[in-house]
Parts: structure tokens; C-alpha cells; sequence
């Protein structure tokens, strides 16, 4: 059977949806218009699905087509052995990718830095008088008909999850940054770097800003379209937007040189057009948020902040920098998925201002054990859970300092997503300090 290019290839198909959350919902609303012969299958039965290993993989080896959701990996062998069976597997952004205009799509991927830079982006565009709708990862899958993406600009934040299934590429294509991340669904860093860049290796003419960073110097190679390298904005507007860190410079820049050029205009006219809003834009949740400080003895205080989204090595490591002169209780870890942590045991080791590490979950463990068997000056402790960690950072800062939960690994241990971490680490700061976290 040939490869569907969009949803209209689907009509009066089987089709299996693989894979039942978010994506999968909206993929079952969207197909509702196609055929009404769906498969609805999921790793455990929920909301009227069968469960993977209860009758589910072999009703999806019934259908024409399956649609496979970002949560399930790519080279999974039940996923192989559909494949095998002659079913075709791809996903929904796959054929919303082929449907829709892709003049107006700007792609966002990375390890980390994607959410912020979808966001400029999007803010940028406004700020220029257009209008953007943020997609994706960030917000509301873009092929769910509950959302219109008729007119304007769509800002699509996309995973390496769901780069490894797109076989179009949209006119712009904006890498962020390339780490080890995701090593559990990928097989190999070798493998998720190159899955990373898959969406900037399809076939379609497209333009692939790529941040001026080392990591991304190295794998080039690897990357597709007409290449750009972007060097950081070093004007101030990260500030000025409320951006902590230098990272931000970095991602300020893809955004504004991504938007002249959807433009047309040069990156002078949109900063000048963005500085002049710039205090309008909201700071994404879980990115570097100051949740309150607390004044404790002899004018010294203590802040709070939730880095939530930093579910990777880099982005913890970057926001270490952004704390570089003040003393820091780090509270890290959660689901581990087998990522190198020697570059942040590294970075831990380097910081010259009294440091602590409350590890927390599986993947805290096991950065706690490589700091200590590094033998480096960072104090260690375990919390068994989020009430604990807070308690023990505060207690770590005596003279003050920062309480920072900047994870380096998913929430999955423990929790549904980073919102309900971030949640519990904003309930957690309330309880510890007595003061209410809006």
C-alpha cells in the first residue's frame, strides 16, 4: 500500500491510532471526517482503548494504516513487526505537514531552548503586526480540528519524538541546540542526534537556522536545507524581555534572524519593533520562573526558582551559569533515562560559590553517586520527595542564596508531566516558606 501524504489519503481506510493521550485524541477528532473504521490502541486500555498487549498490537496489525503517537519509540519491535506486516506507520503531524501551506510553518526543534525560541517567535510576529499561533509541543496539536490554523503564522515546537516521523519539511527550520537527551527511546546518542535532524533533512526547499554552538558545528553533517548559522543577539533584548541566562541570547537570536526572514525585513527593523513591546512578553512557565524570595537574616534572602522544562543536562547546565556567583541548592533528577550526566557532574564540580545537590527519583541517585565518586565540593543529599527536597535546599543556604529545581531528566517517575512537577515544587515552596505562590 502507498504512503498516505495527508489525511484525505485515509478515506474509508483502517486506521490504527498507537498511542492514546493528548496527540492521540486529537488524531481520533481528526479522523472522524475521514473514516469511522479507527482502532484505538494504547501500552495500558484507557478512555475505550485496547491495551497494547491485550489484543491491541494485533487489531493494529488489522488496518491499512496506523498513526503513531510521539510517546511511542520508532524502532519499538511491535512497531517493526507492523511494518513488517506490511501496515504503514506514520503520524498525524506527518500528514497535517503534507496538507498544510508550508510558506506559513516554522519549525522549532532542539534539546533544549525550543519552547522559549517557539514562543519569541510567535511574540516577534506579533510585534510586527502578523499573526502566530504556537503548535506543537508547546501547545495544541496543529492537526486537531478544534484549532484553527486557517490564517497566520504556525510556530510548531517539535520533538525529536516527532521529527523522526516528518517527511516534508516546512519553509523555515530552527535548531536551538544538540545534546544527549531521550537516550531510552533513541537507542544511542548517535541515533537521537540524527533523528533530532530529521525534520530539516526532508525533502522540500526550506531554510535550517542553526544556533552558532559547538555541539551544532559537529553535526552538520547530519543537518538538511539551506543552512544558516546564527550568531546570539548581544543587544540586551533577553533582558529586556525578562530572559535570564546567555542561553537566551542565543535563542533571541534564532527568533529574530527566523522572523526577517519570514518577513522579508531586516533583524534591526523586528528588535526594534520587539523592544518597543517587550515588557509585554510572558516568560514561559517552568523556564528560569522566580517563584518568591524570602528575606532571612541580616538582609541576605533566599530565591525560589522553577526550571521545570529543563528535563535534560544542557539546560540545567546553563542555568547553573546564570547562578554562577551566588550560593545554590540544586534540586535535581527524576525518571532516568540513561543520559550522560558526566557534563554536569563537570559543571557541578566548577562552581566556585557553596553548591548542594538534593537528588530526587532514580536519575538524582545516580548523579548524586557520580558527584560523589568525582569527589568534587558539592555537597549531596537524597529526598524522597518534593516537600523533603524543598526543606533540605532551605536548610542548605543559610546565608542565602538560590533553590533552584532544574531536574536534568523527565518527570515521568513520578509525575504525569513537568507541570505537574512544577506544580508540586511551587506547592512544596509555599508549605516550606508559608507564602502564597500565584
Amino acid at each position: 500500500m502507498s504512503r498516505p501524504t495527508g489525511f484525505a489519503d485515509l478515506i474509508d481506510q483502517r486506521v490504527g491510532i498507537f498511542g492514546y493521550g493528548i496527540e492521540g485524541h486529537a488524531t481520533a477528532r481528526r479522523l472522524a471526517s475521514v473514516t469511522s473504521n479507527v482502532v484505538l490502541v494504547d501500552d495500558e486500555a484507557n478512555d475505550g482503548a485496547l491495551a497494547s498487549a491485550d489484543g491491541g498490537l494485533a487489531a493494529l496489525a488489522t488496518c491499512d494504516t496506523v498513526l503513531k503517537s510521539p510517546g511511542i519509540p520508532r524502532r519499538r519491535p511491535d512497531v517493526i513487526d507492523l511494518e513488517d506486516r506490511g501496515v504503514v506507520v506514520t503520524s498525524a503531524l506527518n500528514l497535517w505537514l503534507h496538507e498544510i501551506d508550508l510558506s506559513r510553518v516554522i519549525a522549532v526543534t532542539g534539546t533544549k531552548g525550543k519552547s522559549t525560541t517557539t514562543s519569541l517567535i510567535a511574540f516577534f510576529l506579533r510585534c510586527c503586526g502578523e499573526e502566530a499561533h504556537e503548535l506543537g509541543n508547546i501547545g495544541q496539536p496543529p492537526y486537531d480540528p478544534d484549532v484553527d490554523v486557517t490564517t497566520g503564522w504556525l510556530v510548531l515546537e517539535v520533538s525529536s519524538f516527532q521529527s523522526v516521523d516528518i517527511t516534508i519539511a516546512p519553509s523555515i527550520v530552527v535548531v536551538t541546540s544538540l545534546s544527549s537527551d531521550h537516550l531510552d527511546w533513541h537507542g544511542s546518542l548517535e541515533r537521537y542526534h540524527e533523528d533530532k535532524l530529521t525534520i530539516t533533512r526532508a525533502p522540500g526547499e526550506h531554510v535550517t537556522f542553526l544556533a552558532d554552538d559547538p555541539a551544532l558545528e559537529r553535526v552538520r553533517s547530519l543537518a538538511g536545507g539551506h543552512q544558516v548559522v546564527v550568531a546570539s543577539d548581544d543587544t540586551g533584548l533577553a533582558g529586556a524581555l525578562g530572559l535570564l541566562g546567555v542561553h537566551n541570547d542565543h535563542n533571541v537570536g534564532l527568533a529574530l534572524a527566523a522572523c526577517a526572514h519570514a518577513l522579508g525585513r531586516s533583524s534591526d527593523d523586528v528588535r526594534a519593533a520587539v523592544a518597543a513591546r517587550a515588557t509585554e512578553f510572558v516568560a514561559l512557565r517552568g523556564r528560569l520562573t522566580l517563584l518568591t524570595t524570602i528575606a532571612i537574616d541580616h538582609g541576605a534572602s533566599v530565591r525560589y526558582v522553577d526550571d521545570g522544562l529543563a528535563t535534560a543536562p544542557l539546560p540545567t547546565i546553563a542555568a547553573l551559569d546564570v547562578f554562577d556567583v551566588e550560593p545554590l541548592a540544586l534540586i535535581a533528577g527524576g525518571f532516568d533515562r540513561g543520559v550522560d550526566y558526566q557534563p554536569l557532574v563537570i559543571a557541578l564540580g566548577e562552581r566556585r560559590t557553596p553548591t548542594t545537590l538534593v537528588s530526587i527519583g532514580p536519575a538524582g541517585e545516580r548523579l548524586r553517586a557520580l558527584l560523589d565518586a568525582a569527589d568534587t565540593r558539592v555537597h549531596t543529599v537524597h529526598a524522597n520527595d518534593m516537600t523533603a527536597a524543598v526543606q533540605l535546599a532551605a536548610a542548605a543556604l543559610p546565608a542565602g542564596g538560590v533553590v533552584l529545581m532544574s531536574p536534568a531528566a523527565p518527570s515521568f517517575d513520578a509525575y504525569k508531566n513537568w507541570t505537574e512537577r512544577s506544580d508540586d515544587f511551587a506547592r512544596a515552596v509555599s508549605e516550606v516558606t508559608r507564602t502564597k505562590i500565584d
